[in-house]
C-alpha cells in the first residue's frame, strides 16, 4: 500500500488514523491535506478533515527510483557478503542465499544454518537486529536505500506472518465479543503493520498504536458499526 486517505474531526486525527493503517511513523509519510474540515454553525455546514498519507521513499516501490532487477541483485549480493561476514565474526557456520522478496523492492537473504533458533531470537528480535545492521552497512556504501534487504531463516518470516494474522483475527473477535479494547504489547513496526492490515476492513474494529520507540503497544478497539456508517456517509 503506497497511500491512504482518511478522515477525522481534525487534520491531526486523520493523520493518526492513516499512520495506524500503514503501521508507520509520522516521518515516514508525506501528508497532503485534502480538506481542512470545519465545525459549521449550529451543526450545519460541518465538514470532516480529510488527508492523503503517502509512503515516503525508500519505503515506496523501488522501481519508482529506477531500481531494476540488476540493481536489486547487486544490492542482494553486497548484502549477502555483509551478512556472511557478520555471521563469521559471530562464529556461526552458515550459507546465505539471495532470493526475490514478496514485494518488488525486497531482496531476501535466506540464511541456512544449524543455529536458526539463535539467529531468530525472542520474537525475531535478533534477526531484526541483524537485518538493521546489514541494511545500514549496505546503505552507507551505496548512498541509496531504495532496495530493501529482508533477512530470513527457517521460513521464520512466513511463520511469523501467519501467527500474527491468526492472533489479529482471534483478538479482534475477543474485542467485539467482550466489547472491550484488547492490548497487544511490544510489537515491531512490521508486526503492527500486519495486524493493521488484517483488521483494516473490519467495520466493527479500529486499531491504534500507542507509545514511543520502535516497539509499541497496539490497541484493538471495538467500534460498533461506526466505521461502516462513516463510509456510507462519505459515499
Amino acid at each position: 500500500m503506497e497511500y491512504v486517505e482518511t478522515e477525522g474531526d481534525s487534520v491531526d486525527e486523520a493523520i493518526e488514523k492513516a499512520l495506524n493503517i500503514l503501521g508507520l511513523e509520522r516521518d515516514q509519510v508525506e501528508v497532503e491535506v485534502v480538506a481542512e474540515g470545519r465545525k459549521g454553525l449550529f451543526g450545519f455546514g460541518a465538514m470532516r478533515a480529510c488527508i492523503r498519507a503517502t509512503v515516503r521513499r525508500p519505503l515506496r516501490v523501488a522501481e519508482e527510483k529506477g531500481a531494476g532487477e540488476q540493481e536489486r541483485m547487486a544490492v542482494g549480493q553486497r548484502g549477502r557478503g555483509v551478512v556472511a561476514e557478520i555471521l563469521r565474526l559471530m562464529g556461526v557456520e552458515a550459507t546465505v542465499e539471495v532470493k526475490p522478496g514478496e514485494a518488488p523492492e525486497e531482496v531476501v537473504l535466506d540464511i541456512r544454518s544449524g543455529a536458526g533458533g539463535l539467529l531468530i531470537g525472542h520474537r525475531g528480535q535478533t534477526l531484526e537486529a541483524l537485518q538493521f545492521l546489514a541494511t545500514r552497512i549496505v546503505g552507507e556504501r551505496r548512498g541509496d536505500e531504495g532496495v530493501q534487504l529482508v533477512l530470513d531463516t527457517e521460513k521464520y518470516r512466513e511463520r511469523r506472518r501467519r501467527s500474527l494474522e491468526d492472533m489479529a483475527l482471534r483478538l479482534g473477535e475477543k474485542a467485539k465479543r467482550q466489547r472491550k479494547t484488547v492490548s497487544v504489547d511490544a510489537l515491531s513496526v512490521a508486526d503492527r503493520r500486519i495486524i493493521h492490515e488484517v483488521l483494516r476492513d473490519d467495520p466493527w474494529l479500529t486499531t491504534k498504536s500507542l507509545g514511543t520507540g520502535p516497539y509499541r503497544r497496539l490497541l484493538i478497539i471495538p467500534e460498533g458499526d461506526r466505521k461502516r456508517k462513516e463510509s456510507e456517509k462519505g459515499n
